[in-house]
């Protein structure tokens, strides 16, 4: 009986052990987990990030060196270039944060006694801000970029399978200078909508009509010459006509056909027995009425399909669309501000000139995603690359901000109106820029006379005279053309 006693009692003595050994054992993990792991450091993450930018660019170039179809694969790709953009952002500013001009103090830099102090890209003309940046936001971006890059591998392989698209080798900056940029996956997006056979009876019913919307200076024509210009476009219509004009209210459908210029026929075979695609682009709203006799008109010319790409500013296109319309907008501040650090130091590496590239950042915030700003910003500090130089373009654009916001209070990109010499301290002569225009020019034809020439300083005139804003190097090619008044 004791024996019995003293073995239960041993048992018992166990059993309590096993149970406080385990429920300490838990308790001691449960407190472990509800510690806070210790972050990497700022340096560290600045470190991580750059590695990861370099790898998730490498697949980014690959991609785009090949002729990708599937939308998946494309939306895919989309999502790598933001946050490769966005990756790019927080780096630089983290990066450029310290450095300050003694001419010019940018107002985005890190106070460099907090490290953790966010950086802020403020307005003065708008209540928005416009970025912020924290040690928050770079472990996020750190994260993000982490969890990307593990799951690109399937995108890798499948990437494989897609025949290269041949180039020239090229350097960064000189791609971006003459590439359409960013537009990639609306591109694919209408080429889809115009390659899609519609059975015969649904497309004599119904006008198969894909709406471009967008602002002014945004991209349209752009976009528009880019797709019709795609070997799969031109090899599936058999004729391309190209119409331009305020609206179509007062056009005859009979004759609509003799004042379209014709972009591209196929020799192969009768242009008016195959398809057609119609190219209207228009400053404001179009006739619906009208709209459907010139369809009409045309298919009784036509054997096959008929498709129509409207272009306008005014949103109420949307309502002719047999599909979602396109919406172009102006570029998100991260691929605005990859874009404009290409052009403004093209081969010269920012790291190399931190106090341009901080002074570079705090332009691209008040250029507002405007690509001829961009344009005209870029060459004008890439041909002057000295710090003298690009201080005076800071308070230039700070001036140029607070000025156009007192006469026109609203928070829209929007091409240059007005300027002065930046090269001289103080503006002795302003001009102001009216009644902008795009123009497709011959090689020796409009204005002698650039605005980057009277922004530096190297022109000198009184009086009004035409200026030539920007010649476009990727098709259509326009030129952007403004009334001058020099005062």
């Amino acid at each position: 009986m004791a024996l019995t006693t003293f073995f239960r009692e041993g048992f018992l003595m166990e059993l309590l052990s096993a149970i406080l050994g385990d429920f300490v054992s838990r308790s001691i993990t449960f407190m472990i987990d509800r510690y806070p792991k210790q972050r990497p450091s700022v340096d560290e993450n600045l470190q991580r990030l750059h590695h990861l930018l370099v790898r998730i660019r490498t697949v980014v170039e690959e991609a785009e060196q090949r002729h990708v179809t599937n939308h998946g694969m494309i939306r895919q790709l989309e999502l790598l270039r933001e946050q490769m953009f966005r990756g790019h952002c927080v780096l630089d500013a983290f990066r450029f944060r310290d450095e300050e001009e003694d001419e010019v103090t940018p107002r985005f830099a890190l106070s460099k006694f907090n490290r953790a102090k966010r950086i802020r890209f403020s307005d003065s003309s708008s209540n928005t801000q416009i970025q912020t940046r924290s040690t928050n936001d770079l472990h996020q971006t750190v994260t993000s970029l982490e969890r990307i890059i593990g799951d690109t591998k399937e995108f890798v392989v499948f990437l494989m399978s897609y025949p290269p698209v041949y180039r020239q080798p090229y350097s960064t900056h000189l791609y971006l200078d003459g590439c359409m940029f960013n537009r990639q996956m609306e591109r694919e997006n209408a080429i889809s909508f115009l390659l899609q056979r519609e059975p015969l009876a649904v497309a004599e019913e119904i006008v198969q009509v894909l709406p471009v919307v967008g602002p002014e200076f945004v991209g349209k024509s752009t976009l528009v010459e880019h797709i019709c210009r795609d070997q799969r476009v031109r090899e599936h219509f058999s004729l391309i006509l190209y119409y331009s004009g305020d609206d179509l209210r007062y056009e005859k459908a009979e004759t609509f056909s003799e004042i379209c210029q014709t972009k591209h026929r196929n020799e192969s075979n009768d242009a008016m027995d195959g398809r057609l695609l119609l190219i209207i682009e228009l400053l404001g709203d179009v006739d619906e009425r009208t709209l459907k006799k010139i369809h009409s008109s045309f298919r009784k010319q036509m054997t096959h399909e008929i498709k129509i790409m409207i272009t306008s500013r005014s949103e109420k296109i949307i309502r002719l669309g047999a599909k979602q319309a396109l919406r172009l907008n102006f570029l998100p501040f991260e691929a605005y501000w990859y874009f404009f650090k290409v052009l403004a130091f093209g081969a010269t590496d920012p790291e190399q000139h931190p106090k341009l590239a901080s002074m570079a950042m705090e332009i691209a915030t008040v250029l507002r995603g405007c690509f001829l700003c961009a344009h005209i910003g870029g060459a004008l500090l890439k041909a002057n690359f000295n710090s003298k130089f690009w201080s005076r373009f800071v308070a230039f654009v700070r001036e140029y901000r607070d000025e156009i916001n007192s006469l026109m209070p609203c928070d829209c990109q929007d091409h240059p109106k007005f300027g002065w010499v930046i090269v001289r301290p103080k503006p002795e002569n302003y001009f102001v820029l009216r009644d902008s225009y795009q123009k497709a020019l011959v090689e020796d034809d409009g204005p002698k006379i650039k605005l980057v020439d009277l922004l530096s300083g190297r022109v000198r005139r009184r009086g009004k005279f035409e200026v030539l804003v920007w010649k476009s190097r990727i098709p259509p090619y326009y030129s952007y053309i403004s009334n001058c008044v020099m005062y």
